[in-house]
C-alpha cells in the first residue's frame, strides 16, 4: 500500500471547487525520499518525470491562490497537461464514500482532501511494484533509484537537479544479468519485468480498461500476481475498490484497527472491508492514514544484499 504523508496547511483545489491534498493524492507516485521520478521542493512544488506516450516529460504542480498550478516541459509535455485533472484525482469521488466504522467516519473527515491519482500509464507502475515483490521497501527503493539512474534519461526542463525519466520499454528488456545484481535485483524480479516490458504496448492497453479487466490482463505475465496487479491499477486506474491482497502488513492493520485483530489474514481482511464494496482500496488507505497499527513484537526484517553474494 501507498505510505502516510503529512498534509501541509494549505489546501488546494481542482478546477469545480472541491479540494486536493497534492501529497496524499501524488504520495502514492513517490518511491521513497531519494526517487529520481518524483520531487518535492522547498517552495511546495511536487515534480514528476514520466515517460509518456509522446516520450519524456516533465510536470510541476503546486497550490496556487487559485487553486492548482501546473507547468510542463518536454516531449510528453501536452499529454501531461491534458492529464493532470485525473492525475489530481478529479474523475475520483471520495462523497460517494459511506464510512461504517467510527475510525474511518473520522479519518475520513480530517482528510477531504485525499483522492485517488490516475496516471493513465501502466508500466511506470508495475516496474517499481514488482521491484517491491517479497523484499523490504529500502531494498526496492534502491533499486529502483540505481536503475534509474543507470538506465533513465535526464527529466526535460528546469527540472531539480538528479531528476530522471525511467528507462523505455526497449531499455528495460535489454538490461543484462550482471546489471539487474548490481542493482540489488534477483533473477525472478528481473526476469518478470524483462517480460513484462517485451509486452509493454499489450499491458498499456490495459489503461483504456476497466480495473478488473486490466489486473486481468497484467496477471497473463508471469511472475505477476494480485499483489502486483492491485499496486500497478492503484495508481494507473485510480482504482477505488483493488485492494492489495498478499501484502505482510496490510491484513494486520486493517484487522487491529477494525476488529482488535493483529494476525488477520486476507480472508479475515477482505470480510472486514466488506461493506465497503466498491470502495475498499480507499477505506484500506483511509485506515493506513489512521496511524492505528498493531504493537511490533518481532524485529524489522533486515534489507537483504545480493550484489555481496
Amino acid at each position: 500500500m501507498a505510505g502516510r504523508f503529512t498534509p501541509r496547511p494549505t489546501r488546494p483545489t481542482l478546477a469545480d471547487g472541491r479540494p486536493v491534498d497534492l501529497r496524499l493524492t501524488l504520495g502514492p507516485l513517490r518511491r521513497g525520499p531519494g526517487d529520481p521520478a518524483f520531487r518535492i521542493t522547498d517552495d511546495g512544488s511536487f515534480w514528476r518525470a514520466s515517460r509518456t506516450p509522446h516520450g519524456p516529460g516533465t510536470l510541476r504542480v503546486r497550490a496556487g491562490d487559485d487553486g492548482v498550478e501546473a507547468d510542463a516541459w518536454g516531449p510528453g509535455a501536452d499529454w501531461l497537461r491534458d492529464r493532470l485533472p485525473d492525475l489530481l484525482g478529479a474523475a475520483d469521488d471520495p462523497a460517494s464514500f459511506v464510512p461504517r466504522h467510527r475510525l474511518v467516519l473520522a479519518v475520513h473527515r480530517r482528510r477531504p482532501g485525499l483522492r485517488l491519482t490516475r496516471t493513465g500509464l501502466v508500466l511506470e507502475s508495475l516496474v517499481p511494484s514488482v521491484l517491491e515483490q517479497k523484499v523490504t521497501t529500502a531494498e526496492a527503493y534502491g533499486s529502483w533509484r540505481a536503475l534509474l539512474r543507470r538506465y533513465g534519461e535526464p527529466a526535460p526542463g528546469p527540472a531539480p537537479e538528479g531528476m530522471g525519466v525511467m528507462p523505455d520499454a526497449r531499455t528495460w528488456a535489454r538490461i543484462p544479468s550482471w546489471e539487474w545484481h548490481r542493482a540489488n535485483v534477483d533473477g525472478r524480479r528481473a526476469a518478470t519485468i524483462v517480460r513484462a516490458a517485451r509486452v509493454a504496448p499489450r499491458l498499456e492497453e490495459a489503461a483504456l480498461m476497466d480495473p478488473p479487466a486490466a489486473r486481468r490482463r497484467l496477471e497473463l505475465v508471469p511472475g505477476i500476481g494480485p499483489w502486483t496487479s492491485a499496486e500497478t491499477v492503484q495508481r494507473s486506474h485510480g482504482a477505488p475498490d483493488e485492494v492489495t491482497t498478499g501484502d505482510l502488513h496490510l491484513p494486520g492493520i486493517v484487522g487491529w484497527a477494525l476488529a482488535g485483530d493483529r494476525a488477520a489474514d486476507d480472508a479475515a481482511m477482505l470480510e472486514l472491508l466488506a461493506p465497503y464494496a466498491g470502495q475498499r482500496h480507499r477505506a484500506a488507505r483511509l485506515l493506513l492514514l489512521s496511524g492505528r497499527v498493531p504493537p511490533r513484537r518481532a524485529p524489522r526484517r533486515a534489507p537483504g544484499d545480493i550484489t555481496r553474494l
